[in-house]
């Protein structure tokens, strides 16, 4: 009977059987979540550019309209990242998937894809938003050179905290990189980009 069957080493091919397990259900699970967003309604399978572009018009609009400060954000900004519709679902592990597009003057001059990973045991799925605003000519240079450019933990968020009506006065912004997460019910406190993946995509 297998379960007679003695381990080898000191048990130490038992264990080693027991980590390559836990690696491979929870690869299993990642790779079920990612699947699961790139399912849901984010713009996969849609009719490509249009769709986004008016999702993407939809997003600003709402966040112009909602939060002003933003408005003079992106008029000083080199470069406006818009990510209308980022699914995130979990099964085990989770996982975000959406597609938005850069803008330069208003105009639009690229698509991107964005994943994302994240730790902790997740279940269900939640939807929102994000914007990038390149304040500095060169890292939008650097975003636009990267062919798969992944987020840091130096980005600068526009809000904080709960109490924090505006990150800073728009005359006195320096950092190259400001980032804001929201969605319908307003500015998702706490909320990282960190570690999300940016790839320029042809829609």
């Amino acid at each position: 009977m297998l379960g007679n069957v003695p381990s080898v080493n000191g048990g130490k091919t038992g264990f080693k059987m027991k980590n390559i397990t836990r690696r491979l259900v929870t690869f299993g699970l990642g790779a079920v979540a990612l699947a699961t967003v790139a399912a849901c309604g984010n713009g996969v399978g849609s009719n490509g550019a249009p769709t986004i572009d008016a999702r993407s018009d939809q997003t600003l609009s709402y966040l112009y309209n909602t939060y002003p400060s933003t408005r003079d954000i992106a008029d000083k900004a080199a470069g406006v990242l818009v990510m209308p519709l980022i699914t995130e679902a979990g099964v085990g592990l989770g996982a975000a998937y959406g597609r938005g597009v850069l803008r330069v003057g208003d105009v639009t001059v690229d698509y991107y894809s964005i994943t994302q990973a994240s730790a902790g045991f997740q279940f269900g799925a939640q939807q929102y938003a994000h914007t990038l605003f390149f304040m500095t000519e060169e890292s939008l240079a650097d975003f636009r050179r990267s062919s798969g450019y992944v987020a840091g933990a130096d980005l600068e968020y526009v809000f904080q905290n709960e109490g924090d009506s505006f990150k800073a006065d728009t005359n006195t912004i320096t950092e190259p990189i400001l980032a804001m997460v929201f969605g319908q019910a307003g500015v998702r406190i706490g909320a990282t980009v960190e570690g999300a993946k940016y790839t320029r995509i042809i829609p």
